[in-house]
């Protein structure tokens, strides 16, 4: 049994099939293996989450053999109280000793392997010394479906992390916009991302006014007026997994074309989530969206993607974009967020969660989306 307090654990086998069918994507791939640096990718893999430093840390993913994580003599013991320590094996190195040669050994020496996004550059300048016949790809260009598709519990876990944010929405809309600091609401959301759940608050932005056609705003100074349209975009991890949602609110009775922007970028979205289902390509959820508010002549008005995967970063692969043409299935989640960004004047962006079901899609988010009156 599970709840949203207490989602269904993850155990050693879990990641001992995400290793395996790693290494096998990247077989079919063409490449000789995986190495993982610490971050993301080697959270979702081995469920090890180790700071990032000058020391090695290493996991090295091959078809036909055992998962090996190299590993600093002084972190070994963390290591092995990870989940799935169980599945891999430890080779440790002290200070003072080469740690690529005890990874090189790990490696074909003329291989071509996909690294981590994340990888120091230093960790790759080093493996590239000591095996100079060796090659590297990035894993989001090798591998961009690595951590795409979502199993039950990773599912459960951002329907959890989905109902914290709505919720958040909810009791947002209560508190007091006018005549207060954009950060003054931000503090607000990162407040209420803790009381539901979130154990890591990523971003709260607030753009009011002119700031909400910038869509990247970061909370900032100005004072939020009656008058204001304002676009409220947040989201962080709770049980290691992300939400992320946007919803615009006004301060006071919206004017006619404010509430007419917003009623078309409510219907874009509706377009684009309409649009999910199994065996299209993202960009088709981002030409359904796109389509509606180019007829409308906002087109050149929404300069961002319509959306971008979710799981144990709020931003990973896939994206919903014009030339990504990986076909959707069922597991993958992502955002559906189109917005019209009117310079110096004002921003709409309505978000949700999509995650693409045997049948078609499922909101992760289901707060109201139409435009809220705040005071």
């Amino acid at each position: 049994m599970s709840s949203p307090n207490q989602p269904v654990p993850f155990i050693a086998d879990d990641y001992r099939a995400r290793m395996a069918r790693a290494a096998e994507s990247a077989a079919e791939a063409g490449l000789a293996g995986v190495l993982v640096a610490p971050g993301p990718d080697l959270v979702h893999l081995t469920g090890y989450r180790p700071v990032n430093t000058e020391r090695l840390t290493l996991l090295v993913l091959r078809a036909g053999e055992d998962p090996v994580l190299v590993v600093p003599t002084l972190e070994a013991p963390d290591a092995e109280q990870a989940v799935g320590s169980p599945a891999l094996t430890l080779r440790d190195w002290t200070d003072g000793k080469d740690p690529y040669s005890v990874a090189a050994p790990l490696l074909d020496a003329d291989g071509r392997f996909g690294i981590s996004d994340n990888a120091w550059a230093m960790h790759l300048l080093g493996l590239q010394q000591f095996l100079p016949g060796t090659s590297y790809v990035s894993l989001t260009e090798a591998l961009p479906m690595l951590r795409a598709v979502k199993d039950a519990a990773e599912l459960e876990r951002l329907a959890a992390a989905g109902a914290a944010a709505d919720a958040t929405y909810e009791e947002i809309l209560k508190v007091r916009f006018s005549g207060r600091k954009e950060t003054d609401v931000a503090a607000d959301l990162a407040a209420l991302l803790k009381q539901f759940g979130q154990s890591q608050v990523d971003f709260t932005v607030v753009g009011s006014g002119p700031n909400g056609a910038n869509p990247h705003h970061e909370a900032g100074d100005r004072t939020i007026e009656r008058g204001d349209m304002v676009v409220l975009d947040f989201g962080g991890l709770k049980h290691g997994y992300g939400s992320d949602t946007s919803r615009t609110v006004h301060v006071g009775e919206p004017t006619a074309e404010e509430q007419r922007v917003h009623d078309i970028v409510r219907e874009a979205q509706e377009a684009g989530c309409r649009a999910v289902r199994p065996g299209i390509a993202c960009q088709e959820i981002d030409r359904a969206a796109r389509a509606v508010i180019t007829e409308f002549g906002y087109g050149e008005r929404f300069i961002h993607r319509t959306g971008h995967g979710i799981g144990v970063t709020t931003h990973e692969p896939p994206y919903m974009i014009e030339g990504e043409e990986q076909l959707l299935v069922p597991g993958m989640c992502f955002s559906v967020e189109p917005g019209i960004y009117l310079p110096g004047r004002f921003g709409v962006r309505i978000e949700d969660i999509v995650t693409v079901t045997d049948e078609g899609g499922r909101r992760l988010n289901t707060t109201a989306r139409e435009l809220a009156v705040v005071e």
